[in-house]
């Protein structure tokens, strides 16, 4: 039995070798595919059809 299991305390967890800005980035990535597109802005270039002339 290793000492780290005799003293009844859980083994820190490792990540399997991962990095911390490995998985900063990965949070990044998740936040940024999860995240639905904006709305096209308006454009505004072009004049309502809608307006009337003043009489």
């Amino acid at each position: 039995m290793s000492a780290i299991q005799s003293k009844g305390q859980p083994l820190p967890f490792a990540g399997a070798g991962v990095s911390m800005r490995e998985l900063l980035a990965a949070g990044e990535a998740a936040v940024l595919i999860s995240t639905p597109p904006r709305a096209p802005e308006p454009d505004l270039s072009e004049p309502a059809e809608d307006h009337r002339e003043a009489a």
